[in-house]
């Protein structure tokens, strides 16, 4: 919950900071702040064991008798926070707060002209995007066992983006899509081709966004309407024959 909470601060910070612009200026302050951690935490040796990282992190005491985590139960561990964020943030997405978002994302000068803060409404969703990032920060070190300066760098900010442009940014669904392909991939190269990992990666990003532009799950989303509509149709004129 500590690391959790700092995370909110942190994004409290830098949204303040990064939302003073907009648009690809917005995207290279946020890059160059989390660049920024890298750095005190690559020199904050005392704090951060340096380079070396912090080794050690076990699995989270329950302080439950007779049950402790091993790697078996800590994946349902971390599937049951999958799905309670998951829940979390349909709900912010399907509420006020999260249509009012979305006219900011089609029209902010429109949102404006009605009344609407939305430097608010984005500085809101910043920390709100913190938090659950801190979250998964968490679990993170504590399946992996380290946590190293290299995880506040750029590699994982552009991973993240990566995730979303695959498998369909603005949808909830499209970034799981995108990780699971990632990651997915990342794991056969590592085991084939492991220095030509990148090259796949970016191989693999050209190629979605060529053949999928905005994202593979809108793609489908789409293609699953077409086949609905035509069960429909191929429905009402079985009824009418």
């Amino acid at each position: 919950p500590a690391a959790i909470l700092m995370a909110a601060i942190v994004a409290a910070i830098f949204g303040f900071i990064s939302l003073r612009v907009s648009g690809l200026y917005f995207l290279m302050i946020t890059f160059a702040l989390g660049q920024l951690l890298y750095w005190i935490a690559w020199q904050w040796f005392d704090m951060t064991g340096g380079a070396f990282g912090l080794k050690g992190i076990l699995f989270p005491n329950l302080s439950i008798t007779g049950f402790s985590l091993n790697t078996f139960s800590f994946y349902y561990f971390v599937f049951l926070f999958f799905i309670v964020c998951y829940f979390l943030l349909h709900r912010i997405v399907n509420s006020p707060f999260g249509y009012a978002l979305e006219g900011i994302r089609e029209d902010e000068l429109r949102m404006r002209a009605l009344g609407y803060n939305t430097w608010l409404y984005k500085y809101i969703a910043f920390i709100i995007a913190g938090t659950f990032a801190g979250l998964g920060g968490v679990l993170f070190a504590h399946w992996n066992m380290l946590i190293s300066p290299r995880n506040l760098g750029i590699t994982t900010s552009v991973l993240g983006l990566f995730y979303c442009m695959i498998g369909g940014a603005g949808t909830l669904v499209g970034p799981i899509i995108g990780a699971g392909l990632v990651i997915l991939v990342e794991f056969f190269a590592s085991i084939y081709t492991p220095d030509r990992w990148p090259l796949i990666l970016g191989v693999l990003f050209i190629a979605t966004l060529a053949i999928f532009r905005g994202g593979i799950f809108p793609h489908l989303a789409s293609l699953w309407d077409k086949v609905r509509l035509g069960y429909h149709i191929r429905a009402d004129k079985s009824i009418e024959n």
